[in-house]
């Protein structure tokens, strides 16, 4: 059993989201960073999907009550276990009182928590992720406790550490595809979409980024059609919104571009003020 003593920002459990159901309009979900959770996973022996703990901009503390080993990657928070600084990316042995805390940002926006075997957490339509309207929680509070899935510590080291190449986190070029309303646009349009240096504003979360610099839009509203994870709207204002894993299945604002999963995986790692710019996919 692990217990919350500080919840953090904004910390929930998510594997890789819901799948078939969107047709009901119900969200993915997921980790909103699948390569930072799939190697922390893989650090403790899990498989790539497993549940983890998403911690956004100020991670928790946990209190252990149960030996089991643990793994962390993404975003670096200013890690300590018992008050002994440790680092991301290594398998770490931890024993029942330990105390494991996350405190400030130093780089980065997401940190994944992994515990061997993984979350023994509530599962709704095949999946663990929380989410508003469709899970009881749709976050971590204090004092929340979570059960874990009960695995054999053999073969576990008590330290290792693997080289991981976090060069994503900090990239701030987004690989995209033309999105169905791309061609709709003008020529010059589309250049301009491609050249410029947006800002993310302070109106991003699970759902959606939205940029902030104001981009020419005399295109009609489409008919009602479907969006993904990735999926960039043009909304009558010419704000660009980027749809992130929480996003609606349907929307009626052209869809102009579509990141790849590397693109949402970096987009993820993005905070408040930070410049991105979009290269096409060749």
């Amino acid at each position: 059993m692990i217990k919350v003593l500080r919840a953090g920002f904004y910390s929930t459990i998510q594997d890789f989201g819901r799948y078939g159901y969107q047709e009901f309009g119900v969200p993915f979900s997921g980790v909103m960073d699948r390569k930072a959770a799939a190697f922390a996973n893989s650090l403790v022996g899990n498989y790539e999907d497993e549940a983890v703990l998403e911690m956004t901009m100020l991670g928790a503390s946990l209190q252990f009550s149960v030996n089991t080993h643990i793994a962390f990657s993404g975003a670096q928070m200013d890690a300590k276990l018992n008050d002994v600084e440790i680092t991301n990316n290594g398998s770490i042995a931890i024993k029942p009182g330990d105390i494991l805390n996350f405190g400030k940002l130093k780089w980065g926006f997401r940190c994944y928590l992994a515990v061997l075997g993984g979350f023994k957490t509530e599962t709704v339509m095949k999946s663990k992720s929380m989410c508003s309207n469709i899970t009881k929680a749709s976050r971590l509070l204090k004092n929340d406790e979570l059960a874990i899935n009960a695995s054999s510590l053999e073969n576990q080291n008590r330290y290792s550490r693997i080289r991981y190449d976090e060069s994503y986190i900090n990239s701030s070029n987004l690989e995209v595809y033309v999105g169905p309303e791309f061609e709709n646009l003008t020529d010059a349009q589309q250049k301009k979409l491609l050249s410029i240096r947006f800002t993310i504003s302070n109106n991003n979360s699970r759902m959606g980024y939205q940029l902030n610099e104001n981009f020419q839009n005399n295109l009609e509203a489409i008919i009602t059609g479907p969006v993904i994870p990735g999926t960039v709207q043009l909304t009558p204002s010419g704000k660009l919104i980027v749809l992130m894993r929480d996003c609606q299945t349907t929307g009626g604002y052209p869809r102009v571009l579509q990141l790849s999963e590397t693109a949402i995986n970096s987009l993820s790692q993005k905070y408040t003020g930070q410049a991105i710019s979009f290269k096409l996919s060749k």
